[in-house]
Parts: C-alpha cells; structure tokens; sequence
C-alpha cells in the first residue's frame, strides 16, 4: 500500500539541495537572470566592488556556481592574487571549469567539497565572498558558515555575502513574491518541462528573509559586519570583517 502523504524532503539537507543544483544547472544563469529581473549580475559587482578587493589577494568565492563572480573578481586581484573557487554541485561546476581557459595567467583552483568540510587551510584567506547561496542554509547551518569563514579567514579579513531576499515594502514584497513563487515556475516549466525546481527558489527566499538574521548571526560570532539592502531589499547581504 503506497503512502498517499510521502514525508516532505528536507530542503537543507546537503544531498537534497546538490541534487536540486545539479538538475538546474544547465538553465540556471538563465533564470537567476530572469529571477533578479536582469539584476544578478549587476549585484555581484556590486558585492565584490564593495569588499573592496586588492593586488595579490587571496580570495575564496563559496558556493561558486557556475564562477559568475570570477569577472570582477580576477579583476581586482590581479596576476598576482589566486581565487579558490568552492561548490558542491558538479553540474555547476562543470559549467565554472572552460572559464579557466579564458584567464590562463590568473591562478584559480577548484574546489568540489562540502563547504563545511572543505580543505582550505586555517587563516589562509583574505576575503570569503558568496553571491545567491544563503537562502539554502538552515539558521544553524549558517552558524557553521560564520564558523567555516572565520577559520579560513586571517584576522582582519573581509566577508561579504549576498542573495536574493523578501523585500520589507509591501508595495514591492506582494508582487515580488508572487513573480518568485508562480511566475518562475511557469517559466521553468517552459525552459524545463519541470516547474518544481524553480518553485524552490521561491520557497527558499520566503523562508530566508533578509541577511538581517545572518548579519546579527555573524556579529555574534567573530566577526564586525553589516546589512547591506540592495534594490528595495530584493536582494541583501553582510559585509564586514573578522574581528582580530
């Protein structure tokens, strides 16, 4: 007899959400795009513009995707500096790989590891970025992350984190929502002829919030940052530094 009410699948759990990843990756710039209303990438300029990167650095980009902060950051950094560029999700990271071959006098290492488990040496980090990977962390999975950075991370080294978000203004939030957790879907099935992945993203952002949450979290453990809002709150983040 077949169980009319299957248990709801843990939408944190690591081996759901790599799944989730894998499956979207060969349309997810795509949507991200359509998702952020063409955004995306602006904010991820915005997002390493802000922390300000330097000649030489070493910078750690989590949950890089498909490398779509690589730009801006290879940029700043230089010939000199090296990106360690981390993701779970090899269809995501098979998507991030050619773009080595584009920048062949920057160094770039890849990293296929769990983020909580990773091989980054202790204090070896300049500045950790993420662009559009909070919303798939529990609140205590983000405790891990402020723990993970500030490992990573030589005192005084610099964090900033972004993702789309759930704006406060109920003039934008109705509509926003609306387009996230209905439209998207539609569009996914239009892309993919399965419209359940791109419910997801929906469904993480209304669970998410805003980086408020993760903005205190982080104070609370090592580090001096702030809540950075951006377009209305469609899209927020932290940045600051870990304390010495």
């Amino acid at each position: 007899m077949h169980d009319r009410n299957p248990p709801k699948p843990d939408i944190y759990d690591p081996q759901y959400v790599v799944q989730l990843f894998d499956e979207m990756s060969g349309s997810y710039r795509r949507m991200n795009y359509i998702t952020s209303f063409g955004f995306s990438e602006r904010w991820r300029r915005q997002l390493v513009r802000a922390a300000q990167l330097r000649e030489g650095e070493v910078v750690a980009d989590l949950l890089t995707g498909m490398g779509e902060c690589w730009r801006p950051i290879l940029r700043r950094i230089g010939a000199n500096g090296k990106l360690i560029a981390l993701d779970f999700s090899e269809g995501m990271l098979r998507h991030a790989r050619p773009l080595i071959a584009r920048h062949p006098d920057r160094s770039i290492q890849i990293l296929k590891e769990d983020l909580f488990q990773n091989s980054i040496p202790d204090h070896s980090v300049d500045v950790v970025l993420s662009g559009f990977g909070m919303k798939t962390f529990s609140d205590g999975q983000m405790l891990e992350f402020a723990k993970t950075a500030a490992r990573m991370l030589r005192p005084g080294g610099r964090i900033g984190l972004m993702d789309v978000s759930t704006p406060p203004a109920k003039w934008m939030r109705w509509p926003y929502m609306f387009y996230l957790e209905r439209m998207i879907p539609f569009l996914g099935r239009i892309f993919l002829g399965n419209p359940e992945n791109y419910r997801m993203l929906g469904q993480y952002s209304k669970q998410f919030g805003n980086a408020e949450k993760v903005a205190k979290l982080f104070n609370a453990n090592g580090f001096q940052v702030e809540y950075v809002p951006y377009f209305f709150g469609c899209a927020s983040g932290i940045l600051g530094i870990r304390a010495e």
